[in-house]
């Protein structure tokens, strides 16, 4: 696989006591250029390299939470718990998505929503 972003170490977050890495793209794909700076993950395992899913500006990825397909999550929205966020959604604003929480499809969560537990939204 021809990995899309690299965790830039130097350049971290800590919350409850877990370092979350500030990314760096590495190629081109979607709206994003090579050496455009994202957002923090925790993990690779939180952000596909597969397809156009991105974390940028304050956005937060980590725990067990994924993002994939072509989602996004910028601003200063979190993502955390077991959450899945794909297919075209996007997550801004303050938002937060935690739980086993699903957000897919076309759906938007944004301004200071919290969406959390086992709850879909499409």
């Amino acid at each position: 696989m021809n990995k899309k972003y690299e965790l830039i170490t130097d350049d971290f977050v800590t919350i409850d006591n877990r370092k979350l890495y500030r990314i760096k793209a590495l190629r081109d794909f979607g709206d994003v250029r090579k050496g455009a700076i994202g957002g923090y993950i925790e993990k690779e395992y939180n952000l596909s390299h597969e397809y156009y899913a991105w974390v940028s500006e304050d956005a937060k990825v980590f725990e067990n939470a994924r993002v994939f397909g072509n989602a996004e999550i910028f601003e200063n929205a979190q993502v955390f718990g077991n959450a899945l966020v794909f297919g075209n959604a996007l997550v801004f604003g303050s938002a937060k998505v935690s739980g086993n929480a699903k957000i897919y499809g076309d759906a938007r969560v944004c301004g200071a929503a919290i969406i959390s537990g086992d709850s879909e939204r499409y």
